[in-house]
């Protein structure tokens, strides 16, 4: 009888250790997968909610001492019935740098707006970058907060949508823009709004 009463307590903790268990392997299981989304899959690709849906509202301030050379950018620009380009972006921002030349390749080719959203940046350090690397925006804001990037779903930068004529996010693109993704995905699409009739 005493051997059977010590051997009995180790079973129970055994179960409560595979119920603390059986979380942490899944939670390990998942946070490998998204590892390796993010490393082997295309980020470009990333869904978005807000697709097909009203651009969010623009909260946005003018860019200290940029002066009038670039209006700022405001919810209004992209309620015109025009296809618009929104680009987040930032000084401290590599990839940002390395996009840039497509970018202005891109306002050049499809002469549609391009606006610009300036996030989290230092307004000196922001300045420095445009007129290092040419502006290729007609109208820019800081998000200074961080707030307009959260309502736009914006995952890191840079980020790049294309609004329709109706006001509407009919594109996203994630990560840099590359060579490839602007010749086979932006100028397409942006081609393919132009040419569409206005959706009310």
């Amino acid at each position: 009888m005493t051997d059977h009463a010590t051997e009995a307590p180790p079973a129970p903790r055994r179960r409560g250790s595979l119920l603390i268990l059986v979380p942490l392997l899944l939670f390990g299981a998942m946070a490998v997968m998204f590892a390796f989304a993010l490393t082997k899959g295309d980020p470009a690709k990333l869904p978005s909610a807000l697709i097909g849906k009203p651009a969010p509202a623009l909260a946005l301030s003018p860019i200290e001492g940029l002066g009038d050379a670039v209006p700022l950018l405001t919810p209004d620009i992209l309620q015109k019935g025009e296809v618009t380009v929104v680009n987040f972006w930032a000084s401290w921002c590599a990839p940002c740098v390395e996009e840039h030349p497509l970018l202005t390749e891109l306002a050049r080719a499809t002469k549609v707006p391009v606006v610009g959203v300036n996030y989290k940046d230092a307004a000196a350090n922001a300045r420095r970058f445009l007129s290092r690397y040419g502006n290729p925006f007609t109208a820019i804001g800081a998000d200074v907060t961080g707030r307009t990037a959260i309502e736009w779903g914006v995952y890191g930068m840079p980020e790049t949508f294309i609004i329709d004529r109706a006001g509407r996010i009919a594109y996203k693109h994630v990560g840099p823009i590359s060579p490839d993704a602007l010749t086979r995905t932006l100028l397409p699409t942006i081609a393919r709004l132009k040419a569409e009739r206005p959706r009310s």
